[in-house]
């Protein structure tokens, strides 16, 4: 190191064009570098404002880096090589700065393959959803065929490394089980197609909610309430599920309208049809087909006659926005036509049992029959 110093030095006050020289060509060829690289991200940006492409997005996030990182090696590659350095230095430099091109170029391809699978995926027929999980395993593919270019480059063979990577397997999954279970969790969950993102599932733990992202390690829920349930891939793939989005996104679902014995049944229904066929374009989520029917049932009640209401609306968490509003439309309706919606009564008989307790109740000794 002290003799290379000493050379540089005695280079610089003997021959100095020869530093200048390289310098000047670096400064030159960056700065030429830098230009190109405003004009490259400028017309791209252009580009993107005028025609709004994700294509256009997903290109100028993986250039704006690596441009200038590329030009910076472009520069010192050429500035070695018209120096008059030594052979093996300006060789060591050469295999360095070809070593972080690949680097730069794999990390820039894991950046681009990442957003491709974000934004396109979905739109790929048979393709797996699109979840943080397929995103890293598309990156980690990218970023496995980069190392092995590397290993071709410089003739290196990589038997040794599965070998003993089949040895140290046995260890590894021993201490990662609960990691591994996780990840193949994930990748069966993923894979098999019966909980996907957006979805609306509840679990039989009780868990409910949608199904916001599917990583490597767990499944991220957001619930009604706007709060996250993580659930750990291995606990998802034994779980029992209920998917309200399979085979598609309808729903159907009731309730239960009560009138008194009193009411006159062909009004009730028909007041019941009219509601359902006025409500049927203008009840947000509720759809006309299939379309809204009732049913004389649970029929004879204990405090009057229950019709049953049912109705298909658009998704699961719309069903108690469109309940609400059938209620209240029912409510307006029957209050205008007079129907009569029963109170809980009951029948109670009271019977004498003797003079003490006929004197403390006020009760005379026969049957009395009253009613509440």
């Amino acid at each position: 190191m002290r003799n290379a110093l000493q050379s540089l030095r005695n280079l610089a006050v003997n021959h100095p064009m020869e530093i200048v020289l390289p310098l000047l060509t670096f400064a030159v060829v960056f700065l030429v570098g830098w230009v190109v690289r405003r004009l490259v991200l400028h017309s791209i940006k252009a580009w993107n404002a005028r025609t709004q492409s994700r294509a256009g997005l997903i290109l100028y996030e993986a250039l704006r880096g690596p441009l200038l990182i590329w030009s910076l090696m472009l520069a010192l590659h050429l500035a070695l090589q018209s120096s008059d350095l030594p052979a093996q230095y300006t060789g060591t430099g050469a295999e360095i700065l070809f070593v972080l091109w690949i680097l730069s170029l794999t990390v820039m391809a894991v950046n681009v393959v990442g957003d491709i699978v974000r934004f396109y995926g979905a739109d790929i027929p048979g393709a797996m959803p699109v979840t943080t999980l397929t995103q890293s395993l598309a990156q980690i593919a990218v970023l496995i065929l980069g190392v092995l270019v590397l290993f071709q480059h410089y003739g290196r063979s990589i038997a040794p490394i599965l070998t003993a990577l089949g040895v140290g397997g046995l260890a590894v999954a021993l201490a990662l089980q609960d990691t591994l279970s996780n990840l193949f969790g994930g990748f069966y969950v993923a894979v098999a197609g019966q909980i996907r993102l957006g979805d609306y599932i509840k679990l039989n733990t009780g868990e409910e909610g949608y199904v916001t992202d599917i990583g490597w390690r767990c499944t991220t829920i957001r619930a009604l309430a706007n709060t996250l349930i993580i659930v750990p891939n291995s606990k998802l793939s034994q779980a029992i599920v209920t998917n309200y989005n399979l085979p598609d996104r309808r729903i159907g679902t009731s309730f239960v309208v009560a009138v008194s014995y009193e009411c006159d049944l062909e009004q009730v229904e028909q007041a019941l049809g009219t509601v359902l066929k006025e409500a049927v374009g203008d009840v947000p989520g509720l759809l006309a087909e299939p379309a809204p029917g009732l049913a004389f049932d649970p029929g004879f009640g204990e405090n009057g006659i229950g019709l049953t209401v049912s109705y298909n609306v658009e998704e699961f968490a719309q069903q108690g926005a469109v309940r609400n509003l059938l209620k209240r439309r029912i409510f307006n309706k029957f209050k205008q036509l007079g129907i009569d919606v029963p109170y809980p009564s009951r029948m109670v008989y009271l019977r004498g049992g003797g003079r003490r307790e006929r004197s403390q109740n006020n009760l005379h000794p026969d049957a009395e029959q009253t009613r509440h």
